[in-house]
């Protein structure tokens, strides 16, 4: 930028300050910050002027105080180089400084999260074939994914600090563009901050037989109240278990296809299946996940062999469909694991207590329940997506709402 195009820039910036426009705030931050204002020619009234302008206009909310209180700093210290000089600006500009800072500390005193020093921090004990992936890979995966799908842009970090006049009708003008999902900090908290249940491969439900995932297809009839599972041989739907023929039409209502492909993480430990060597191994996970699925009414269930242990007595784990799997054609049922469920068999409950480690601990499997959304007849969920979440809660015994009309005040 030359000497004269920063002056008409500046002299734009202003006539917009006297507009009252909404772009204004986020074009002179930008402006400010990412260009040398003495370099390019602008006298120290021209800065000096620029920046009390933007101080005016920051969105009257702490969080932005800091980058005011740069402001105001920058331009206090630039006072003395100006002509409107004079001790009663300089000391009402000293005064802003320590009442910026004041607000800014009193907001991050309340900020702040005290940490008990009692508390003890909750163990979760995983038993999975595949620790290195849920516990490390796909963590990794869904943080990138979320950070590339929400990342705001640097004109959108910028739009953030500005309140802004009462608004115009401009859904064009991009400089003011600043409600996106990634600045809700309650919108990207639920994504970032739980634990993700993804899979390494394609993931098809389908109500139609046609186009499925190249390493197998399970086939269930599915209503609310019933399901069962079902096969495909010699033109003819029959039991997934012992073969029987059924009268039932590929385009009956209640049929539901799950395919899967081959593993498309590069990461992902491959390996041969013990099952059937001649199993190719991009197949062989794929196909055991998928031997392994289930159906419970209208929902198809997914299997991932992934049990968790927890302290029943003070905290649940929350499972429920990722934020995000509605865009995919799919919806979630969402599950409260208070403790160890009573519809094992009793091996199951002797194994549970042979481990020192075990004891005190109730125990579940975290599966994945997912049924197409009303009006949806194909989902497809991508490899390394997200479709699942966990969220460690207080155990309901550990905590109660009250009234704060029947707290006493002293």
């Amino acid at each position: 930028m030359t000497q004269e195009e920063a002056r008409s820039y500046l002299n734009y910036l202003l006539t917009l300050s006297l507009r009252r426009e909404e772009a204004f705030g986020p074009l002179a931050m930008t402006f400010i910050r990412e260009q040398d204002l003495g370099q390019l020619g602008l006298s120290p009234e021209e800065q000096f002027s620029l920046m009390l302008a933007v101080i005016q206009v920051f969105a009257p909310e702490p969080k932005r105080y800091s980058l005011k209180l740069e402001l105001l700093q920058k331009a206090r210290q630039l006072l003395p180089q100006t002509r409107y000089f004079d001790p009663d600006l300089a000391q009402q500009l000293d005064h802003d400084v320590e009442k910026t800072q004041a607000e800014l500390g009193i907001y991050n005193d309340a900020m702040k999260v005290a940490r008990t020093s009692s508390l003890e921090k909750q163990q979760l004990i995983v038993e999975t074939d595949l620790p290195e992936y849920f516990l490390d890979i796909a963590q990794k995966r869904a943080a990138a994914y979320y950070q590339s799908k929400y990342r705001l842009t640097k004109e959108a970090k910028t739009a953030q600090h500005f309140g802004g006049s009462p608004k115009n009708f401009e859904p064009e003008n991009l400089a003011i563009h600043k409600e996106f999902p990634g600045a809700c900090a309650p919108f990207m908290a639920v994504r970032t901050n739980t634990f993700h249940m993804m899979l390494p491969f394609d993931l098809q439900i389908s109500r139609t037989p046609h186009d499925p995932l190249e390493a197998g297809v399970r086939i269930f009839y599915t209503k609310m109240g019933y399901s069962y599972p079902l096969r495909y041989e010699m033109g003819k739907l029959c039991s997934y278990h012992d073969g029987q023929v059924y009268d039932i039409a590929l385009d009956n209502p209640h049929l539901l296809f799950v395919s899967v492909s081959s593993v498309k993480d590069p990461e992902f430990p491959v390996q041969a299946s013990p099952d059937d060597p001649n199993t190719p191994p991009a197949f062989a996970y794929p196909s055991a996940v998928l031997e392994h699925t289930g159906s419970l009414g209208p929902f198809i269930q997914v299997s991932c062999n992934f049990k968790v242990w927890f302290d029943a007595s003070l905290v649940s784990l929350l499972i429920q469909g990722a934020p995000d799997l509605y865009e995919y054609g799919l919806q979630g049922g969402s599950g409260l694991m208070t403790r160890t469920y009573a519809s094992d068999k009793v091996p199951t409950y002797a194994e549970a207590t042979s481990q020192p480690w075990q004891e005190g601990l109730s125990f579940n499997f975290v599966n994945l329940h997912l049924q197409l959304s009303p009006g949806q007849d194909t989902a497809l969920v991508p490899h390394s997506t997200p479709i699942f979440s966990v969220y460690p809660v207080l155990n309901r015994q550990c905590y109660k709402f009250e009234d704060r009309g029947r707290l006493s005040t002293s």
